[in-house]
């Protein structure tokens, strides 16, 4: 990564100076430098045995002063519950693998102990059909029943080396919370509806609902699932004994 690219990543985060910042997948700790000029304390969790190693070197200093916490691990197995944070909750910030974007925001967002926002460079189709894209899909409406995704800027290919095949960008998820769930039963519900609205993707939502004996709420006849907004679902879920019709 271009250490420009890095330099905007962490102003874009918009890092309090005691801010505790969680980064996945540090690599040779580009982006770790600029998390540091910003935050007070960054936690890194690096897979990579070999990077990990290197980056104890590298970061001996801010190790010792207790500003950055290098752990060697898979964030698919770390426990959030464990992360070290102050009263206003932690920023996660990170380059992560295309292939774990899926679980990086299922993971966090669903989590008990959730970020106040996130800050991730992703596959650029995956960052549009977040945040840009006027079709939903499961993935978009899962991020935004729990915060507010943008689409910062785009990192052309070239600015890796080596170079992936596609380009990326930068999205950020602010304000993220519980706040659309009054319970845990209909966060529940969400994720059930939604499974079953994007079941049979040819098929309108409302047959894929009814089939699964599930209200419609006024979803328009014709609708298809990606052309339900998050409105939409989420005032389904409010519902608890209306019929199917």
């Amino acid at each position: 990564m271009h250490p420009r690219i890095a330099e905007r990543i962490a102003k874009i985060a918009e890092l309090a100076p005691d801010a505790v910042v969680l980064e996945i997948g540090p690599g040779t700790g580009m982006l770790t430098r600029a998390l540091l000029q910003r935050a007070g304390k960054v936690i890194a969790i690096e897979a990579d045995y070999e990077l990990f190693v290197k980056l104890q070197t590298d970061f001996a200093d801010e190790i010792a002063s207790n500003r950055l916490e290098l752990i060697h691990g898979d964030i698919r197995t770390y426990p959030l519950n464990h992360t070290t944070v102050d009263d206003s909750g932690y920023a996660l910030v990170a380059n992560i693998p295309y292939y774990l974007t899926g679980e990086i925001f299922r993971m966090f967002l669903t989590s008990e102990n959730q970020p106040r926002s996130m800050t991730l460079l992703v596959q650029k189709e995956v960052a549009e059909r977040v945040a840009r894209s006027r079709k939903e899909s499961i993935l978009s409406l899962s991020v935004k029943a729990y915060g507010t995704p943008k689409y910062e800027f785009t990192v052309p290919r070239g600015a890796f080396r080596p170079a992936p095949k596609v380009d990326s960008a930068v999205i950020t998820v602010s304000d993220i919370s519980r706040k659309n769930f009054a319970t845990r039963d209909e966060e529940k519900r969400f994720f059930m509806l939604l499974h079953s609205g994007f079941a049979h993707k040819r098929k309108f939502v409302r047959k894929n609902l009814a089939e699964a004996n599930l209200p419609y709420w006024d979803i328009p006849e014709k609708a298809r699932a990606e052309d339900v907004s998050i409105d939409q679902w989420l005032a389904i879920i409010k519902l608890k004994s209306r019929p199917l019709a």
